[in-house]
C-alpha cells in the first residue's frame, strides 16, 4: 500500500524524468560519443528503441510505446543540423519522439477492472451461495480492500 502512495508523493514525477534522462545521457555515450562513425538512420532508430525498451523496464508501470519511424525521423530531421549529434539534440528528440507516441498497456483498465470488477464479482457469487453470512456493508469494502492490498503487491498501483 505504501508503494501506491509513495507513486502519489510530491517529486516523484522529477525522479522519474532524472532516470529517464540518466538512461538517455547513458546510452548516448554508449551509442553516438564516436563522432568519427558515420551513422545511418537505422542505427540511429535502432538506438531509440533499446532507450525505450530500458525507461520502460526501469520505470515499471508507464510503458512508453516505440516510436513509428516517419515519427523518429520527422523529429531527427527538426532537431539535428550538424554533422555530430550532440546530447542536447538527442534529448530533445528522445522528448519529442517518446511524448509523441504516449503510452502502451492497459494498466488504467487494468486497475478499473480490478477494482470495481473484481467486488462487484465477488458480490454475485456471495450473495448466490451464502447471502446472509456476511453483510454487504462490511463484505464489499473488504473485498475492494484486499483488491487494493493484491494490486499493490504485484506493483499494478
Amino acid at each position: 500500500m505504501g508503494q501506491s502512495l509513495n507513486k502519489l508523493a510530491p517529486g516523484n514525477e522529477d525522479r522519474k524524468m532524472k532516470e529517464i534522462v540518466e538512461i538517455a545521457e547513458r546510452y548516448y555515450d554508449e551509442h553516438f560519443s564516436d563522432v568519427s562513425k558515420d551513422w545511418i538512420f537505422a542505427d540511429f532508430y535502432r538506438a531509440v528503441c533499446e532507450i525505450v525498451e530500458e525507461i520502460n523496464k526501469n520505470l515499471g508501470n508507464t510503458q512508453f510505446r516505440i516510436p513509428k519511424e516517419t515519427t523518429l525521423r520527422q523529429a531527427y530531421e527538426k532537431h539535428h543540423d550538424r554533422k555530430p549529434l550532440t546530447k542536447e539534440e538527442f534529448q530533445r528528440i528522445l522528448r519529442d519522439v517518446i511524448m509523441g507516441t504516449g503510452f502502451s498497456g492497459g494498466g488504467g483498465k487494468d486497475i478499473l477492472f480490478y477494482i470495481f470488477g473484481v467486488p462487484v464479482t465477488a458480490l454475485f457469487i456471495k450473495q448466490r451461495a451464502i447471502p446472509k453470512a456476511v453483510p454487504n456493508e462490511i463484505f464489499i469494502p473488504a473485498v475492494t480492500s484486499a483488491t487494493v492490498l493484491v494490486l499493490a503487491k504485484l506493483n499494478k498501483i
